[in-house]
């Protein structure tokens, strides 16, 4: 992958690493207003009554950060595949799912809606998995990357619908 930017000259290589920049900047903007909505968020967490198999607020950072930079690099290599049947309309699914996967943090941590989060949540789901199918079509690489992405998306919808109960 390194060397395949590096061999299509300084040019193309050097906006292959600005395109790179581009995407992890815009997940990781997504993740800080994430945070700026949520500022809370580890007291609000605590305060839940929470399932027996909810992970510690701690834990949620670190996961977090990695699966970012997965999503990034995710949707940098499907960019790279320009002249690829498909690319298009997968790009606009990235976008749709990163756009959902921003407006779940203030429903549950800002406005404490966890019903409504659970819907947000629920589309989230849908939209990552076919962000990943769309994915697929143009990189095998890609698509596997947002798998973690999905799982851990999967185990929040479900801490989310059990805090729901619990806590609705």
């Amino acid at each position: 992958m390194v060397s395949d930017v590096a061999n299509r000259g300084t040019a193309q290589g050097g906006r292959a690493w600005a395109a790179l920049v581009g995407f992890l900047l815009a997940v990781y903007a997504v993740a800080a207003v994430g945070a700026l909505a949520s500022a809370d968020a580890g007291t609000v967490y605590t305060a839940l009554d929470l399932p027996p198999w909810a992970p510690p607020a701690w834990l949620f950072g670190p996961v977090w950060t990695v699966l970012y930079a997965t999503i990034g690099v995710a949707a940098w290599l499907v960019w790279r595949r320009q002249a690829a049947a498909g690319r298009k309309p997968a790009l606009v699914w990235w976008a749709v799912q990163l756009a959902l996967n921003l407006g779940w943090t203030p429903l549950f941590f800002g406005l404490g809606e966890y019903g409504a989060a659970l819907v947000e949540i629920l589309l989230l789901v849908a939209a990552t998995s076919l962000t990943i199918l769309y994915f697929r079509r143009v990189s095998r690489a890609a698509a596997l990357l947002l798998v973690p992405y999905l799982g851990w998306v999967c185990f929040a919808t479900a801490l989310n619908a059990a805090i729901w109960a619990a806590n609705g």
